[in-house]
Formats: C-alpha cells, sequence, structure tokens
C-alpha cells in the first residue's frame, strides 16, 4: 500500500501530451480496502483499517478516509485505531485479493502481451506495439482504467511515462483514482522539483543521509558532485540515483518475473524471550524455506533473519553460504547462527527467515563431495510424504509441539491539475 493520503495528487487530461512514451505503470487504489468495499457496498466513504482485530497484528492496508488521520501499513493495529477510533477494522482476504488480482491482471493481457506484475495489485505494460489496435499510450491509460472500473469494480492509477522510473512516480503522483502522463521531452522538469524520497529504491535513512548533506530534490542529486553521493549513500546507489535523477532507466518490462527472494515469517501470540522456542522456530522457518525452494528448482546463495522486538523495533541480519543449497536444515542453522549473533535478547514478538542470492538448481556443476547429500535425501522424501498426505502430517520430532503460540502468518506549464 502506498503511503500517501491522496493530498496534493496530480492529474493530466485525457488527450494530454504523451509524445515519446510508451510505458504504463497501473496501481489499484488501497487494494485490500477497495475489495472490501466492493464486496460491501455499505463500508465505502468509511475509514478501514485492513488487519486482524487481536491488537497484536499489523495494518495490511487502510482506506484513503484512515490513511487521512496517518493510519499506515505495517502499523500496529493498536496503534491506528488509537489514530482512528471510529475506522472499522476488516479481516484480510487473501484469496479473495489474490482472484480479483488474476482479474486484474487479465485486463492488462488483453491489451498488450508486455506485462510485468511487481505485486498483487500493480504491474508495468509496454504498450508501444498495441497503437494500432488501443491507440497512443494516453488513450490505452484512459481505456485500462475505464475497464478495471466497469468489469471488475475497483479504481486504479496510472503513471504514463518514457521510462518505468518515470511512469511510477507518475501514478504515485496521480492518487488515488488519477492518471498522470509525462511526455519524454519533459521527463527532466517532471523529476527535478520532487523529493529525492519519491524516486523508486531510495528509503528513508538515504533520505537522511542525503539531507544532512543539502540533498532534498532530484534536482540536487542530478547537480551534486559524485562523490558527495557516494559519501552519503554508497557508490551502487550514488550511480543508480544520478542515473535516474537525469531521467535515464533502460529497464525494459520483463514479462516473466523472476523470484529474488523466498521467506517466510511468524508473529507470536505473546512475545517469546525463551532463546530454544526462539532457536526452534527459526529451524522450522528454514525448513519451510528450503520446501519452496526444492519445489520451484531453485538455490539460496544467502540467508536472512528478520526479528522484531516487543517495542516493535525490528532488525535483519544476513549471511551468504559457502555452497548455494535447498536444504532447509542448512538454512535454518545459518539463521540460528545469525541469530545467536544479535546482542539484544528482549521479548521477540515475530522472526522470519529468508533465502536471498536465488539461483536455479541446475546451475553450478556437481561436486566430488556432498556433505548435504543425505540431508538432501531425508528432505525429498519429507516432500514427497508431504505430498501424498498433506502438509501439516508429517515434520520434524523437533518441530513437535513448537508452534502453539503462533497467530499465523505504497510555473511552466503544470503536467496536471491538483
Amino acid at each position: 500500500m502506498g503511503r500517501g493520503d491522496g493530498s496534493g495528487r496530480i492529474v493530466s487530461p485525457e488527450g494530454a501530451d504523451d509524445a515519446g512514451t510508451g510505458i504504463l505503470h497501473v496501481d489499484m487504489d488501497a487494494f485490500y480496502a477497495s475489495v472490501a468495499v466492493m464486496d460491501d457496498p455499505s463500508l465505502r466513504g468509511l475509514p478501514l483499517i485492513i488487519g486482524a482485530p487481536d491488537g497484536r497484528s499489523v495494518v495490511s492496508s487502510a482506506s484513503y478516509e484512515a490513511r487521512r488521520y496517518g493510519v499506515r501499513s505495517a502499523m500496529p493495529v493498536s496503534q491506528a485505531v488509537r489514530l482512528c477510533p471510529q475506522a472499522r477494522i476488516v479481516p484480510p482476504d487473501f484469496t479473495r485479493y489474490r482472484a480479483v488480482s488474476a482479474q486484474v491482471m487479465a485486463v492488462f493481457e488483453s491489451v498488450t502481451p508486455l506485462v510485468e506484475q511487481l505485486s498483487i495489485d500493480e504491474a508495468f505494460l509496454d504498450v508501444r506495439g498495441v497503437r494500432r489496435l488501443w491507440g497512443s499510450p494516453g488513450e490505452v491509460a484512459v481505456l485500462l482504467r475505464r475497464r478495471v472500473r466497469d468489469e471488475i469494480g475497483i479504481s486504479c492509477s496510472v503513471g504514463v511515462a518514457a521510462t518505468k522510473h518515470v511512469a511510477k512516480m507518475a501514478s504515485t503522483a496521480s492518487k488515488p483514482d488519477g492518471m498522470l502522463i509525462v511526455p519524454a521531452a519533459r521527463t527532466q522538469e517532471f523529476l527535478d522539483p520532487r523529493p529525492v524520497g519519491a524516486m523508486w529504491g531510495v528509503g528513508p535513512k538515504a533520505v537522511d543521509a542525503l539531507a544532512r548533506r543539502g540533498i532534498r530534490l532530484i534536482r540536487d542529486v542530478r547537480m551534486s558532485p559524485p562523490e558527495s553521493l557516494v559519501r552519503a549513500v554508497g557508490p551502487a546507489l550514488a550511480q543508480r540515483m544520478q542515473q535516474l535523477a537525469r531521467g535515464e532507466d533502460p529497464r525494459s518490462v520483463e514479462t516473466e518475473r523472476i523470484e529474488k527472494s523466498i521467506g517466510h515469517e511468524e508473529t507470536f501470540e505473546v512475545d517469546i524471550d525463551d532463546l530454544v522456542v526462539l532457536r526452534s522456530e527459526l529451524l522450522r522457518l528454514g525448513d519451510r524455506v528450503g520446501a519452496r525452494l526444492r519445489a520451484t528448482g531453485r538455490q539460496a546463495g544467502a540467508v536472512a533473519i528478520k526479528i522484531r522486538f516487543a517495542d516493535f523495533a525490528t532488525i535483519t541480519r544476513t549471511a551468504s553460504l559457502p555452497e548455494p543449497t535447498e536444504v532447509g536444515q542448512r538454512i535454518g542453522e545459518t539463521a540460528v547462527s545469525l541469530f545467536d549473533g544479535i546482542d539484544r535478547r528482549d521479548p521477540v514478538r515475530l522472526v522470519g527467515v529468508r533465502a536471498e542470492k536465488l539461483r536455479d538448481s541446475a546451475g553450478g556443476g556437481a561436486t566430488l563431495w556432498d556433505d548435504d547429500e543425505g540431508l538432501r535425501r531425508l528432505e525429498g522424501t519429507l516432500d514427497e510424504a508431504r505430498a501424498r498426505f498433506g502438509a501439516g502430517t508429517i515434520t520434524r520430532a523437533r518441530h513437535v509441539g513448537r508452534s502453539g503460540g503462533l497467530a499465523g502468518a505504497d510555473q511552466p506549464r503544470p503536467f496536471g491539475r491538483e
């Protein structure tokens, strides 16, 4: 979910100049909340919080009415209710969200085969090759917004630009329920006055580091000496930011989305300070991650953990593996090692394990000695048993009785008008 509340939106009128464009970024508006309203029209216009009402969950999404009170995603539901006491809490229904998402993506794919789904509620589209069928990129954007509204019953915002980065920024600026077109010739004019935090991939820590050096706008990024940016955010991000600040983004729309990581996390019903329980849970999550890796034919080159403490402070740790693996026990043991390296021992409310630096299992050559051969055979046997008898019927003895405390699993001619 986006963090904006819809204030300050800018939109383009139909028929606006779309010369040199061809990339669309389409983003559903407050998707989870919109689906809830679609299924229950009596909720329309109310401040909605999508999350479990047990007080220990976090906000999955919120309607724009709730966002205007400061409600944000990943915020504790208890805090969200304090900010907006009149809000209605609606439990999430992820099966329903996936079904509606599939309908939305089917609409996109009926217009162009070049669709890159970024998440359950947003996608890039390359529409340069469908002009004869559907018209110019701006006309396609109007068509898509109308079809999503009429055929599915929710609204979306669309950015139209020459590159993916600018298209995504434009859709964000037009939310909710808007369209913003940035013609290629006016890309720099659009970018320069925007805050650095509006750039894709620039997080709060980078924004703070840049602000300490007087770099607050994209114009500042473009005009700053490279060494100043490097000192603030490091060489890799500095180079990428300056390229994006100049409107340079050669990335194409990728129709086959490759997972960059696979992970699982669990929230405890009560905060846990028992190290034995926490280590056991990390091992169990490692097994789950390993099973997903094997199911998709992938291996992990690194393992990351996420630990959220009782005060909601969250830390992450990552370690590269000596050899890529899909063995859950190896992933779990690495996760435990990372956890043991954390000094803080406050009660924990959430733990997560993630496999990173993924590659195809067939990507490496055979080795003379395979230290994990026995583990690999064992876990393959477990996979077969779960497939035959059900995922919940087969588990390691070390996990039995360990999961009882779990709660489950964004002056010159104006670009548009405000």
